[in-house]
């Protein structure tokens, strides 16, 4: 079936899109944290950071790139604002005799830098993921695994080395600074394909309860565009 407009009534657009949202603050908020799991060495927000990719690309895959570009840049909003409030959060007084503030200033309260280098490798990495994704969809569509590797594993690069050059570039040692980008990258890639027969399992069975599988013909890459009328195949 074509269409020049998109179906309007979906049954988990929004359940993916809050989960997508969700997922992204927590892991924002716990990349403070660094932490060590076996062999590797990255920042705790990485632990739950991979599903945000793999809800992006259920996103694109099922609802295409048009809808998903709306929710990357929701989700930039979100991720945003829940910056901002908990900075803010961090400039007022505390009580006399609280003394809690200096945790919460560690733990929760984002340096502009760390924030900066969150806002921006993010926007990067998930736009590059999900145009990558629609691309190889329009040349051909089947091998839908190989579609969510390559594009995770490319998004998921420039994520990883923009966020750590950004936010510890000079911070840390360099053979520390290499180490958690390794690390981060190795377990982002591995994680989505360990998940990846849960990630296929659940495209599908939204795709059918959706009755919707759209292949964006000619898409327009433009990050900025908002508008969602374009000519799509379901």
């Amino acid at each position: 079936m074509s269409a020049t407009e998109f179906k309007t009534e979906t049954r988990y657009l929004e359940l993916v899109a809050g989960l997508f949202t969700g997922f992204l603050i927590i892991s924002n908020v716990c990349s403070n944290r660094l932490v060590v799991l076996g062999p590797l060495e990255f920042d705790a927000g990485t632990l739950m950071f991979p599903l945000t990719y793999i809800f992006g690309d259920v996103l694109t895959e099922v609802y295409g790139f048009a809808r998903s570009r709306r929710v990357i840049w929701t989700g930039f909003l979100a991720l945003f604002l829940a910056t901002l409030c908990l900075r803010l959060a961090s400039l007022f007084p505390e009580p006399e005799g609280f003394g809690g503030a200096g945790v919460w200033d560690q733990a929760l309260a984002l340096t502009p830098r760390l924030a900066f280098a969150s806002l921006t490798a993010y926007l990067i990495g998930e736009f590059a993921n999900s145009a990558i994704l629609a691309k190889m969809k329009v040349r051909n569509r089947q091998h839908t695994a190989r579609r969510f590797i390559f594009s995770t594993a490319v998004g998921q690069s420039l994520d990883t080395c923009i966020f750590a050059s950004i936010a510890f570039l000079g911070v840390l040692d360099n053979r520390l600074w290499l180490t958690l980008v390794i690390s981060n990258y190795i377990y982002k890639v591995g994680f989505e394909i360990i998940l990846l027969p849960v990630t296929l399992t659940v495209t599908r069975k939204i795709k059918k309860a959706e009755g919707l599988d759209v292949i964006d013909k000619n898409p327009s890459l433009n990050p900025f565009r908002w508008r969602l009328e374009q000519p799509v195949e379901n």
